[in-house]
């Protein structure tokens, strides 16, 4: 009897310890999938932000400590340069840069979260003294529309003004082709120049 009883005691114990250990590691799989739905599922949105803002470039600007991305648009990178009308390179990037620093000078921003990006940058649409940010970078040229500025875009693009006055790559692609360029120069740093932006 005491060893039918010690198997049987033991088989309690093992069973007990394989569902303490199936539990343990279903609660650690729900812990870390709420952490993934964290981290993917857009962030603040709906947050009002404002204040005083300055440029980082054409579709990017800085709130206090909080980098906020310009929905709607993508404007040239800093270092990108285009083409005008003469076959002359002009630093494109730089001049939406400026455009977007002009603007925010005027006043205080006022900027709505739709969540964040890939880099934790703050996507949102911004005003200035209620005008538009996004829509008067695409109507002087300075930035592309993603969809949601289609006429002013056209109108631009018909004006000749900014970009479209001769010959640009788009800033998506001159990004991937100098992050193809760095990760065959120097490996660590477009890890880098990614953080930095």
């Amino acid at each position: 009897m005491n060893v039918v009883n010690m198997r049987f005691r033991l088989r309690a114990v093992r069973r007990f310890i394989s569902d303490l250990l199936n539990g343990t590691v279903l609660v650690l799989f729900l812990l870390g999938a709420l952490v993934v739905t964290a981290i993917l599922l857009p962030q603040s949105a709906g947050v009002s932000l404002d204040g005083r803002a300055r440029a980082s470039d054409g579709d990017t600007i800085r709130l206090n400590a909080e980098r906020i991305r310009i929905l709607g648009i993508d404007a040239p990178e800093l270092a990108q340069t285009c083409t005008d009308a003469n076959g002359r390179d002009w630093p494109c990037g730089q001049a939406a840069k400026e455009r977007m620093t002009a603007m925010l000078d005027q006043g205080e921003v006022h900027c709505v979260s739709q969540g964040r990006d890939k880099y934790g940058r703050a996507l949102a649409s911004c005003t200035v003294n209620g005008r538009d940010i996004a829509l008067q970078m695409v109507r002087d040229g300075l930035a592309v529309s993603y969809h949601d500025y289609k006429h002013e875009q056209a109108l631009a693009r018909a004006s000749r003004r900014g970009l479209w006055s001769g010959t640009f790559v788009l800033p998506r692609d001159w990004r991937d082709g100098h992050r193809n360029q760095k990760q065959n120069e120097d490996p660590w740093q477009w890890l880098w120049d990614l953080f930095q932006t």
